[in-house]
């Protein structure tokens, strides 16, 4: 079985722990299985695939472009991972991944016609994302997890950890109302729960290949992503004398970059911060909204002299003003912990082009 799978779903919906545990649990269960982080950014080792090879996923990733519009690129990825030996590759999509299953999907299925076998078509969402659409509060975003969610074979329902069993089952229900076309499974990718029945079902299922009528305007969804930005900045921060809380450090940080967009009224809808010494030692540290409490998934075991950190944000305000608050909180909060900086890369851009 040489099986492909697309992960799409709105920001913060967990699809890098979830392609972590799920490739883990099924290569352990199964048979050998392989992850891609597709990422925006260009340069190597970006956040999400770095998370992935330090929890000791089978992980690669492609950067620079969306595997929406590198079909070379992606095959080239599929062969190598099947060549080794896999027989479930997953991949996550950047943006919104709204188009994903015409692009991806339709766009194999047309140019390598039977050498792949394509799984179904996965879209994640949370609870957080599920209240939004069922109260409609935001016309902007629930068009676009509205469309998201129409183009899913498969609907996973993810962090049902942080929700009652109740909760989930009236979650689970509404969506299989709104979506029929679609199963619906639960799961806590955090805690490895529901990941035999996921795995079951993109090993069992297969993509239906619709073409569903998603009902978006071209020319809203492109004013919609041209309100977000990206941004990718990576250095080594070095303390000058005695050591420090490295998990206090990210949190700062977050708390700082929060701090700024609840003052402007803008959103910051994902801020991802990884960091690690050269022990081995790493924290995470995720910040997945303005109003949103700071989540601290992986804070560091012990005390550190210096780390190396690679930062990953959107927002929904222009890509300078993006910038500034990353930078200024990047200087102010290291400057506290007498911190010494050495940027290696930053890269912040208009996700609409």
């Amino acid at each position: 079985m040489r099986k492909f799978a697309v992960f799409s779903g709105f920001l913060g919906s967990g699809k890098t722990t979830t392609m972590i545990a799920l490739t883990q649990y099924y290569s352990q269960k199964y048979q050998k299985a392989a992850m891609i982080s597709n990422d925006l950014g260009h340069g190597v080792d970006l956040a999400d695939h770095l998370l992935a090879c330090f929890q000791g996923a089978n992980a690669s990733e492609i950067t620079g472009e969306c595997i929406c519009f590198c079909h070379d690129v992606l095959t080239a990825r599929l062969n190598s991972c099947f060549a080794d030996g896999c027989e479930l590759v997953v991949s996550d999509i950047p943006g919104f991944g709204v188009g994903a299953l015409e692009h991806v999907y339709h766009g194999l299925n047309e140019e390598y016609p039977g050498q792949y076998e394509l799984a179904p078509f996965t879209v994640l969402t949370e609870p957080g994302t599920v209240g939004i659409l069922r109260s409609g509060a935001d016309a902007d975003l629930t068009h676009i997890l509205h469309a998201q969610l129409m183009e899913a074979d498969l609907i996973v329902l993810n962090k049902c950890d942080q929700i009652s069993e109740e909760q989930k089952e009236a979650d689970k229900a509404w969506l299989a109302g709104r979506y029929p076309q679609a199963r619906v499974i639960a799961i806590s990718a955090l805690q490895k729960e529901g990941l035999d029945e996921l795995c079951l079902a993109l090993r069992e299922g297969h993509a239906s290949l619709r073409h569903p009528d998603i009902n978006y305007e071209e020319e809203r969804l492109q004013s919609e992503m041209g309100s977000l930005s990206e941004s990718y900045l990576q250095y080594r921060a070095v303390v000058c004398c005695d050591d420090f809380d490295g998990t206090a450090y990210l949190r700062e940080m977050a708390g700082q970059v929060q701090k700024e967009f609840q003052n402007s009224g803008r959103e910051i809808p994902h801020l991802k911060l990884l960091a690690w010494e050269p022990e081995g030692d790493f924290g995470k540290v995720d910040l997945l909204g303005a109003g949103k409490p700071i989540e601290t998934p992986r804070p560091f075991e012990r005390r550190c002299t210096e780390l190396a950190v690679v930062l990953n944000a959107n927002a929904a305000c222009p890509a300078e003003e993006l910038e500034r608050i990353l930078s200024a909180a990047v200087r102010a909060v290291s400057d506290a912990y007498q911190l010494e900086l050495y940027i290696f890369k930053s890269d912040c851009f208009g996700m609409g082009g």
